[in-house]
């Protein structure tokens, strides 16, 4: 399981050192979890009542999935324009909260180690118990050619399968381009590791 930051070239480089795919990182869970948060205080429901998820790279180019995200099987979008803000305007803010939390929780509290703290010990857990949890990690997909978040079942053996959920036409074209960025950290990774 691979922590540090960048997670996701990072977990290229453990597999390509490792020589086997049972490698997998921390992915985009903390991020989907910080999605559902935001949705929820916007919404004055409990985060667990919120189902959203974040795909892609576990950064800026990050991919969250509106389309799919819901409050008790009610689309969110929805739930969100009877607020009388606009739905693009709160959308935007969302995203930029969740893309740049990292940096606003340091500036707040000189450290952010006691989310991905929490994130890594439920990812253990996970493992330890072979649950076959259904979580945002972030494996080596054979589709994409590089390590990105997508659904993927954790369990004893790591992440034994990866689902992409259904995506709108925009979330996809988002999704590629996070491809791409993760394909090109992950040349540099793999060039360094080489080295």
């Amino acid at each position: 399981m691979v922590v540090t930051d960048p997670p996701d070239p990072l977990a290229d480089l453990t597999r390509y050192l490792a020589g086997h795919d049972r490698v997998f990182s921390t992915g985009t869970l903390i991020d989907s979890l910080r999605f559902r948060v935001q949705l929820a205080d916007r919404l004055r429901v409990r985060p667990r009542d919120v189902q959203a998820l974040v795909v892609g790279e576990h950064g800026t180019s990050e991919v969250l999935l509106w389309s799919s995200a819901t409050v008790g099987g009610i689309p969110v979008t929805g739930l969100l324009a009877q607020d009388g803000r606009s739905v693009d305007d709160l959308r935007r803010e969302i995203e930029r909260d969740i893309r740049y939390a990292n940096i606003t929780i340091i500036e707040g509290t000189g450290a952010s180690q006691y989310g991905i703290g929490a994130v890594s010990a439920r990812l253990v857990e996970a493992v330890l118990r072979d649950e076959r949890a259904v979580l945002p990690v972030a494996a080596y997909s054979a589709a994409h050619r590089v390590t990105l978040s997508l659904s993927s079942v954790l369990g004893a053996g790591g992440v034994q399968q990866m689902h992409e959920p259904t995506m709108t036409s925009q979330e996809r074209e988002a999704l590629d381009e996070s491809v791409h960025v993760l394909r090109e950290a992950a040349e540099r990774a793999l060039a360094v590791g080489a080295a």
